[in-house]
């Protein structure tokens, strides 16, 4: 009795990809030896569900977070750590005049709020890191590989090493702006630029006031649980021209993992296909880059996850 089924399906195939359906094709398992065609069946269902709001368009969507690197800083253990936890001090005054600013996309400018330099140090800093074991805690932190005191079994002796429970250290800030990628492509956006003493590059933070960001919308319909074989896209790591870097969250076992891709003039729609584990194998995701080459350059396309629907963000810088 499946037969009459298969007939009635293979129509829908054809027009996926012209016209909108809102038909659940992926409510039973999959054929597992065919993940490339299950993808582009799926990847055409989640491309036709896709309909973000005016604001995606036309206002400001980052798809970024709102701390970024300006450049190379040329971390230590010691200064990532500090940075991933956003542990900072300032040795310069901040500012709280407000004042506004102009984000300028590919299709044109917008002039929104800002927000003040001492609003942005807040955001940045996210507090102060714990005393160092057997260390008390001191503002006036040494320069990472400078002689610093610790106890010793005779007391207190100098040693060449910092552990991480350092803070960066602010001293100077200006407003600038750097290359975001936004719902309208790779934007220049105003951004707060916070020199700090243990980097090699400022730290920016971006200076857009919260009430003027737009949200990254949710996926609008649900398609269903993902196809045998394949596996859903986390999240951007680069993009450059047709060359789209994506993580795979995958299994500790898979094997074979194989970007794939689906596109159309106003959407990309990304995932993978693995080989699943047969024997045992302990059960967490892994985060795997993989590289896709698309027809032609990504510019302001949306990257939606062929699982979920929903548009990717870039990973932390």
């Amino acid at each position: 009795m499946r037969r009459p089924v298969v007939l009635l399906v293979l129509p829908l195939l054809l027009v996926a990809g012209c016209a909108p359906t809102r038909v659940d094709l992926f409510d039973g398992p999959s054929d597992p030896a065919q993940p490339a065609e299950a993808f582009d069946q799926r990847a055409a269902q989640v491309a036709e569900a896709w309909q973000p709001e005016t604001a995606w368009r036309t206002g400001y969507v980052p798809l970024e977070g709102p701390t970024v690197l300006t450049g190379d800083p040329r971390f230590t253990p010691d200064t990532e750590a500090a940075f991933r936890a956003g542990w900072y001090r300032t040795q310069v005054p901040m500012y709280p005049t407000r004042v506004g600013g102009e984000i300028r996309f590919p299709d044109g400018r917008l002039t929104l709020p800002l927000v003040s330099a001492a609003e942005a140090y807040r955001q940045l800093d996210q507090g102060d890191p714990l005393p160092c074991p057997g260390r008390p805690k001191r503002q006036g932190l040494p320069t990472p590989g400078g002689p610093t005191v610790e106890p010793g079994p005779d007391g207190w002796t100098t040693s060449s090493t910092q552990t991480a429970c350092l803070s960066l250290t602010v001293t100077g800030v200006t407003l600038g702006a750097v290359p975001v990628r936004t719902s309208r492509g790779e934007a220049q956006v105003p951004a707060w630029l916070f020199d700090v003493e243990e980097l090699a590059t400022p730290v920016a933070q971006l200076a857009v006031a919260p009430t003027a960001v737009g949200r990254v919308p949710e996926p609008t319909a649900s398609i269903g649980p993902l196809p045998a074989g394949l596996v859903a896209a986390q999240n951007l790591a680069a993009v450059d021209g047709t060359r789209v870097t994506v993580r795979l969250g995958v299994g500790a076992c898979d094997t074979g993992i194989t970007p794939l891709v689906w596109e159309r003039p106003d959407v990309v729609v990304v995932g993978g296909r693995v080989t699943r584990a047969t024997g045992e194998c302990i059960d967490m995701l892994k985060v795997e880059p993989v590289t896709l080459t698309l027809a032609t350059p990504l510019g302001a396309r949306p990257v939606l996850d062929v699982s979920s629907g929903a548009p990717l963000s870039m990973a932390p810088r």
